[in-house]
């Protein structure tokens, strides 16, 4: 694509028409729909300033960091195929797997653009999405786990030991999860509404081995908004990333616990969503010279998704700043997390 938005020195987007060509039908959620909508929205009049990356292709070689080869196969595979099921939430069509590539490669450009001081953050618009991909197994509408391989990639190719992976989507991210569940490198943080899909990310689930207390699960119930979420960044997540001190921060960047999102059943609003990328921003300035790269997951609104982006990216180039009138409350919801981790980090657990 040859056409430009607005460019910011600071800001950069990865988003092209490549992710329109995975279309798993009418009626699906994860429609193409999703990044039209974004598209237009960084098109129009007073969009926000960032500056565009184009995706490239991840090949087989570079999913297989996080994934087994055999399984790359069967989504190859799908290529030659009209339509082709995973499960029942998880189809194909003929250009799933090129769209899935440019997804894995477009995370990839963005890291090593901030990583080589291009650009000081950015957000990859890409589909599909990626947090409940497994190692060999397609799910939640996802292939091949974005983030996971991103993290894998700044851990191999750039040297890095101390990565946060923060997943605000709806649901769980299992798949980085059980990407990472063994490995201290990587710190991974979700907060999730729970009961819900995938049923995983409990409270007491917190890493094995030499992983344990290295994934931090905040499992919510319905009806959690913006002060909630709130207060779980600054009660539980800035003490941990503060100990934790991490070279590179990951968002799984859902947006389907907005209030108006037709899957979920959280309340959060843009200005939620813009209060925690500035608090993002500030542990990222703080702690990894600014290194923060955000990656779209869900979010199937589109009027909520679009106004959401946009929130968030005016944060993150500096165009606004989330006002906080005051430190949110110690939160009960929280507990059950808190007791989970106070043996491996620095968090409070205030009386009953």
């Amino acid at each position: 694509m040859s056409e430009r938005f607005p460019e910011s020195p600071v800001t950069a987007v990865v988003v092209d028409e490549v992710y329109l060509r995975h279309d798993p039908g009418s009626g699906h959620p994860e429609s193409p729909r999703r990044i039209q909508a974004l598209l237009q929205m960084l098109r129009s009049p007073g969009a926000p300033r960032v500056k565009r990356l184009a995706p490239e292709p991840a090949d087989p070689g570079e999913i297989a960091l996080n994934h087994d080869r055999r399984y790359i196969e069967r989504v190859a595979a799908t290529a030659r195929r009209d339509f082709y099921a995973f499960d029942p939430d998880t189809w194909t069509c003929s250009e799933t797997y090129d769209a899935a590539r440019s997804a894995v490669g477009g995370v990839r450009v963005l890291v090593d653009a901030i990583m080589a001081g291009e650009v000081r953050n950015g957000f990859a618009l890409v589909r599909p999405p990626g947090h409940h991909a497994e190692y060999d197994r397609a799910m939640g509408f996802c292939f091949f786990n974005n983030v996971a391989v991103a993290a894998r990639h700044l851990l191999r190719q750039h040297g890095l030991s101390r990565i946060l992976i923060v997943d605000w989507d709806l649901h769980h991210g299992n798949g980085t999860q059980h990407s990472f569940e063994r490995d201290s490198r990587v710190l991974y943080v979700s907060l999730h509404q729970y009961p819900h899909y995938p049923g995983t990310g409990r409270a007491d689930e917190i890493g094995r081995e030499s992983g344990e207390g290295y994934t931090v699960n905040i499992p919510l119930p319905p009806g959690c908004g913006d002060e909630v979420y709130l207060a779980a960044f600054h009660h539980l997540l800035e003490p941990i990333a503060a100990a934790y001190r991490p070279e590179f921060i990951l968002v799984s960047a859902g947006f389907d616990a907005h209030r108006r999102d037709p899957l979920g059943g959280m309340e959060l609003t843009e200005r939620g969503y813009a209060a925690m990328t500035a608090r993002l921003m500030t542990w990222a300035d703080g702690w990894c010279s600014g290194r923060l790269a955000l990656v779209l997951e869900g979010g199937y609104d589109r009027a909520a998704l679009t106004a959401s982006v946009d929130a968030t990216l005016r944060v993150l180039n500096g165009e606004a700043t989330p006002e906080v009138s005051k430190l949110p409350p110690w939160e009960p919801r929280l507990r059950a997390t808190a007791e989970a981790l106070a043996a491996f980090w620095p968090v409070r657990i205030p009386p009953a």
